[in-house]
Parts: structure tokens; sequence; C-alpha cells
């Protein structure tokens, strides 16, 4: 582990004490949380009890501090530059005890303050916080990272240095492409022993009955979903599946959460070509690291195509008959849910030495739903740069929609009794909302009258049963409604109620920003008990808060959405930024077979890369033995053990990609 992994530990370990909320409220005169000064000292455990963004502030934004104390008055605070010349004073606001964090805090609000510069500190009660800068072009680099992470994603592709003015960006991750040659049965030996790779060329469906591999017995499909009629493919059917990217700490690509990932890319780089406030071309063509860079297309959709184009061959072929749930069904057009190994790769493997044989998934749903809402928000997006690909999306997205509509009840199911299945199941049951996206993407692109009815006689639509799409999370890969909502308002159209959607989008931000304003670490995020990936969350109830400034020009959600990333980058309860490279203690050790789990032979994470962050389920023997009785904010390790805190994702990146890029505009685009 790093220093910041060591210390996150501590300060997790700390922060979950039976008795956190108060021992965690007092300070000694060493200046750390008493908790963590309790505790053994190995590294910077909760640090300063004055809490910032650590990267810092936008010069004309909000610029605010959380203060850790028991003082019931206010206190008095400094701003100092990096010279230790005063530069701002004033007095904190009590905000009392907050239960996210089991901590007593005062809020600091610099906000005054203009100037720009480098190395800036805010002290209190005898407290000097970590360094921050105070810049326009703050967020540039985070914009173009939290992007670049999806290279080092690829699957089916050698990832290489890239050459960027006669220099080679990024060589320590290189590697060769992983699984590209053709499936070898588990009962075969590999025709190359140096050949661990059994590759994504002609992959079958996972069988029926079990079968032995490596010496152990596999469950085929009849055990994954609890029915020996619950699958069958025709014979000799395989499809290749190349490419895509991988999703999370695993080898296994999902078409499920492809398709949210995919969407918001797209959707982050129509924004930047239809909001009023923008930084021109900084999403164009050499701006990132891809091998594409200098083609004459965005570098963004360059990336975002390598994923689809994967999303493409996960679909079934037309005229294809296979028995789902004991019935024969034409399943042409619909979409396998997931392409994975046979069962969990060990940690510390790299995409080309996974010797195992790897399987499609059963076609589902969601799936196809995921693909037609992908595939129709990149026809319109690709239109001007490749009308042919534009057209076959297009085509794909209809096929798909019209699978989806006939057969609207295939479920990923999560009863099955494989214990080691060898990629996750993302399972939902309920459809609606990923037909009301895939609706809205398909009538933005093509304005089909019958796209339009199937948005506005949807459940989710406004006025509809279920038209409060703005919950916690805004959105996400199981939660859909509120993406569709948002391109529905910002994208042009003549939906009929066109302005009703804004209105409504409005009414969501103004409700995360209510949740907001009671946060004393300033996120629009307030669940009893955090969830999964909490980090996404705060950030994408952010983007509905950010939307609604494109859409009203008000400043009051400008500045609500740029300090939203505060709690990200270091102002929590911890003091950790969970973005690697950004901060002066970030998140360096996640969850990862092929990153950094050996710092002698696997890569470290990219700078850019989103942890998952804070979650009160502990679903892994690490957070559960470590984080028992935790407050909410404290319940993290950034160790590589926890994929229930420490994981990352395509579609968590995403997520950061969006904001960093509107963050990005707000610090440098001319207003």
């Amino acid at each position: 582990m790093g220093t910041a992994a060591v210390a996150a530990v501590v300060l997790a370990l700390a922060g979950c004490a039976d008795d956190s909320a108060q021992a965690l409220g007092d300070s000694d005169a060493s200046g750390e949380d008493s908790a963590s000064s309790a505790s053994v000292d190995l590294g910077h455990e909760t640090g300063p009890r004055v809490r910032v963004n650590q990267l810092g502030y936008l010069p004309d934004g909000p610029k605010r501090a959380t203060l850790v104390t028991e003082q019931q008055e206010s206190v008095s605070w400094e701003l100092r530059d990096d010279d230790g010349e005063l530069a701002a004073q004033g007095t904190s606001s009590p905000e009392g005890f907050d239960p996210s964090a089991g901590l007593d805090v005062h809020t600091i609000d610099f906000s005054d303050y203009g100037d720009f510069g480098w190395g800036y500190t805010l002290s209190a009660e005898g407290e000097q916080s970590y360094p921050f800068d105070i810049a326009e072009d703050l967020y540039s680099s985070l914009r173009e990272d939290s992007l670049n992470i999806y290279y080092t994603h690829r699957s089916g592709i050698p990832i290489e240095a890239i050459e960027v003015e006669g220099t080679l960006e990024r060589q320590e991750y290189e590697r060769p492409a992983g699984h590209v040659s053709e499936f070898v049965p588990p009962w075969e030996d590999l025709p190359d022993a140096d050949d661990l790779n059994r590759g994504d060329l002609q992959v079958p469906c996972l069988p029926a009955e079990r079968f032995v591999w490596n010496g152990a017995e596999q469950h085929g499909s009849a055990d994954v979903y609890a029915d020996p009629e619950a699958w069958r493919c025709p014979e000799d059917y395989a499809l290749d599946a190349a490419g895509g990217w991988y999703d999370a700490g695993d080898h296994g690509k999902y078409v499920v959460n492809s398709g949210i990932s995919v969407s918001q890319l797209l959707a982050t780089y129509e924004r930047s070509q239809t909001a009023e406030t923008t930084v021109e071309e900084a999403l164009g063509d050499e701006t990132l690291l891809v091998p594409e860079r200098g083609n004459g297309v965005p570098d963004i959709l360059d990336e975002v195509r390598w994923n689809l184009e994967w999303m493409l061959s996960m679909q079934v072929p037309a005229d294809t008959w296979m028995t789902i749930d004991g019935v024969e069904i034409d399943a042409g057009g619909m979409a396998h849910h997931k392409l994975h190994d046979v069962a969990w790769t060990g940690m510390d493997t790299l995409p080309h030495e996974d010797p195992m044989p790897r399987y499609l998934h059963r076609p589902s749903t969601a799936a196809t739903l995921n693909l037609a809402a992908a595939a129709a928000h990149g026809a319109r997006v690709y239109e001007p740069f490749d009308p042919d690909f534009a057209e076959e999306l297009r085509d794909a997205a209809e096929s798909a929609w019209i699978a989806a509509s006939e057969h609207d009840d295939i479920y990923r199911s999560s009863e099955g009794t494989d214990p080691n299945p060898g990629g996750g199941p993302y399972e939902d049951h309920e459809f609606g909302d990923e037909f009301y996206w895939a609706a809205a993407q398909l009538y933005l692109t093509t304005g089909s009258a019958s796209y339009e009815d199937a948005v506005t006689t949807n459940a989710h639509h406004v006025g509809g049963a279920e038209d409060q799409v703005f919950g916690t999370p805004a959105f996400d890969w199981q939660n859909t409604a509120a993406a569709a909502r948002l391109d529905l308002a910002t994208v042009d159209s003549e939906l009929e109620d066109r302005e009703e959607v804004i209105d409504s989008v409005i009414q969501g931000a103004d409700a995360y920003l209510a949740i907001q304003e009671g946060q004393p670490f300033g996120h629009p995020y307030a669940p009893e008990k955090y969830h999964w990936g909490s980090n996404h969350m705060v950030l994408n109830n952010a983007a509905v808060i950010a939307t609604a400034f494109d859409l009203t020009g008000e400043a009051q959600y400008r500045d609500a959405g740029i300090e939203a990333i505060d709690y990200v980058l270091g102002r929590n309860a911890i003091n950790n930024s969970y973005i690697t490279g950004y901060g002066s203690y970030f998140s360096e050790n996640m969850h990862s077979r092929w990153y950094a789990a050996d710092h002698e032979r696997l890569p470290p994470f990219p700078d850019g890369k989103l942890a998952g962050g804070a979650n009160s389920i502990l679903g892994d023997p690490t957070a559960q033995d470590g984080l028992s009785g935790c407050a909410p904010q404290f319940c993290y390790v950034d160790a590589p053990d926890s994929w229930s805190t420490n994981e990352t994702t395509i579609n968590w990146n995403a997520a950061l990609a969006w904001h960093a890029s509107w963050l990005d505009d707000m610090g440098r685009a001319e207003r």
C-alpha cells in the first residue's frame, strides 16, 4: 500500500469506532482528530481539521471549506498565499453535528476573495489546510485526464505510448492486446503455451450444463439462471466480440454499463457544441492521448466509438432463434447482457495473460434498450463525421427497439447458484425507465412521431405516474429516466411539451440545491446510508444542477454545480481526494486486476481515475472487518481488496468526465 492507502485505512478505522460521532469532534494538541491521534501513526491520518478542495477553487466561483471542531461559537480563519502573506480573513459559521460524517463542523466561506495564485492555505484554530490553487484553468487537466483513462481500458488492441510533439506519453501503460484470439474450448489445450489469451473472437454462449476447466467444475447457464431451460443457443452460434472497454477492475465487458457510459460521454461532447458557456475546441481533435488523434475527428468521439462498435457486435443477428425461459423466440436484434470469464480471474493479471475461457451471457431486455439508447445517441453525434457509421448505429438502435418491445420481460436473474461467476450481474427488473431513455434518444435522432409518442406516453415522462425521476441517485446504469429527461431538455427538438420538460429539470435542480444547502461538506447528496459508487452519485446529482445553469444562466446553479466537486476532491470527513493524481492525498490503490495491485510489475492507476467512494453497505471482507459501525462518509478504505468501496468503473468516470468538462467551461469560457 502507498501512503494514501495506509492513511485511509487508519482514518477509516478511526472513523468507525462505536462512539466515533463524538470522538472525532475532539481535538488534541497535535491538531489531528482525536480518534485518529489515538490510533497508530501510519501517515497523515485524517490530516488537518480544515477540509478544503485540495485541487483548488475558481477565482469567480464559491470558495468554502469545512472545519472540524466542537466549538459552538464562530472561530476566526485566515487565508494565506504561497509566500505566507495574509490574503483574507473572517469568521466561521457553526453548523453543528453532521451525521453523515459523525463530526461537529463549521463552514468557512472565503468566496469574496477573487484573486488567483498557487499554494494557498486556510488556517483556523491553529490548523493549516492542505495547499490549493485558485485559477481559471484549474479543471483543464482533469477534463483531459478523466477521459484519457478510457484508452487504457481498451480491449482488443495493443496499448501503446502516444507521441505528442515528439514525446512518447504514458509509456508505463504499454501492454499487448487483450482477448484477441479465437475461443478455445475449455477441454482443449491452448495451441501455444506462451499464448494464454483465449480471446473474444467467435465467442460461444455459456453452455447450459456444467463443465470442467482447469480441474474445477464450472457452472453453466442452468445454474446461473436457476433453470435448466433458461437459455439455449443454436448449435455453433458464436459472435466476434473483440474490442470495447473493460468495465471495472475485472476483465468483463457489459452492455448495460456500457450504455450509460457511452451516452454520458456523448452528452459531454454534445453539450460542448450546444451550450452557451463552453471553451471552443476543448474536446476537439488532438486533445486526448488516443492513437486516433490527428484524424480530424474529436478524440472523445474516437474513444467512444471503440466501445460503441463493440456494443454493436453484441447484438444478436436477425432471425436467430433461441430458447429463453423455456420458450423458443426470435432473438434477432436483442443484445447479449455481457461477456466475461467463466470464473473470476486472479489479481495481478494483465488482460493478455487471462487464461480462462470466456462466454456470451443471455440476451436481456435491459441490454437491448441500452444498445438502442446509446446507438441512437451516437447516430446523431457521428452524423457530421461518418454518415455511414451513423446509419449503422441508427439501424441497430431501431432493430433493438423493436426486439425489446417484442421481448419486454427478459431479465438478468440473480437467483443462480454459481459461487464464482466471473462477472457482475448488473441485474435490473424494471424497464420502464430504459424504454423512456431509448425512446427519447430515438426521437431526438429521428424526429419520428412514433418515438415521440413512446416518450410522451411513458410513465416516466412529465405528467406520468412516475415522472419524479430526479431521486438518489439522479441517474446511473439502473436508473436511466433522468438521463433521458436531461437530453430531452437540452437537445433541440419539436417535442410538444419540451418547456414542461425543461421546467422539470429546473425543479429537480432546485431539490438537489436544497439538499446541498443542508450539507456542511457542500455536496448535493444526503441519503441516510451512502451507496456503492457514491462519488459518481454526487456528480450525477450535480450534473442536474449544472444543466439547470445551462438552461437558465442563473448564478445559483453555477455556484452550486461548482461547489459540488469539493467533496470528491478532499472536502470530506476523511480529508481524501477520490481522484488519482489530484490533491495532496488521493486514492491510488483501487481494486483492479491490471493496475497497481503489484507496484513492481503493474502500472499505477492513471491520473483522473475516480474511486467509488464511501459505501455504507460493506460488501467485501476488508470493509466488513474494519468499517463496522462507520458514519457514512467514513465507510471507505483505499485498499485494492475493498471492491465495495474502492473499485473504479467506466460509468463512474463518465460522470467525472461530464462534470470536469463543465467545470473547465465555467472557469475558462467567456461569459
